[in-house]
């Protein structure tokens, strides 16, 4: 556990949306935090006290249980573009989804109070929670869309593209199970599309670790609801400063 340096602040793209002023604002509050897969971030039914933002290649998700079952899927990943905890609440609301550490890494965490005693400090800290909380909604229902429509071939190129695009990696510790849970489909489907896709040069798999071989087939292969979303993400937080 460290407090953050202003290059550690980089390391995070919604941190970089602000302007150096209200980053210093943040930075006494912060503290960066070297997190691994399955840290819980925020428990489903508990409140949230606590604001995670993924740096550089840190990733984390959310998942709700489906209540029949009990079986968790994935709804949103989360990683240096965003953050996780408190986005509009100051943590008297109980968080309806899990989020936890997916690939592990530094997480920059600030008490949500504090998160909100800064926003009425600053206007554009204020916007700045708004704007994200509006891409992470859209992440929610380009998510569902892509659910319904898209095939398990496009939605797992377009978690590897996404977890790619989110770390800079082209090598990623996860095995079928869990990409199997996080599609929310059964582990069969999931092996005859890493099968086939290892068939056709775009990835390697062995021993709980993907690797991107052929990046651009991959994305070939990919739907377009992740370039969507990354669209909107500049469309709402690069203008902060102008509202």
């Amino acid at each position: 556990m460290s407090a953050p340096t202003l290059q550690d602040l980089a390391g995070n793209a919604l941190i970089s949306a602000l302007r150096e002023e209200d980053r210093r604002r943040l930075m006494p509050h912060m503290m960066i935090h070297e997190l691994r897969p399955g840290d819980v971030l925020q428990e489903s039914g508990q409140e949230v006290f606590e604001t995670w933002f993924p740096l550089d290649a840190a990733l984390a998700s959310f998942s709700v249980a489906t209540y029949r079952d009990n079986d968790a899927v994935e709804v949103a990943l989360v990683g240096r573009e965003g953050a996780v905890g408190g986005i509009v609440s100051d943590g008297s609301i109980a968080a309806y989804a899990t989020a936890s550490v997916r690939m592990a890494g530094r997480f920059i965490r600030i008490r949500s109070q504090t998160l909100e005693q800064l926003k009425t400090e600053s206007i554009h800290v204020r916007h700045w929670f708004s704007r994200y909380s509006d891409y992470l909604l859209a992440q929610s229902f380009q998510n569902a869309a892509c659910n319904a429509k898209h095939t398990i071939t496009q939605r797992t190129a377009r978690w590897l593209v996404s977890a790619m695009d989110r770390t800079q990696s082209n090598r990623f510790e996860l095995t079928q199970e869990q990409l199997a849970e996080m599609l929310g489909v059964g582990r069969t489907f999931v092996t005859r599309t890493v099968s086939a896709m290892r068939a056709e040069g775009l990835i390697e798999s062995r021993r709980g670790v993907f690797t991107v071989v052929n990046e651009q087939a991959l994305r070939n292969h990919s739907c377009s609801c992740g370039a969507a979303l990354e669209r909107h993400f500049h469309a709402v937080l690069d203008n902060l400063y102008q509202s």
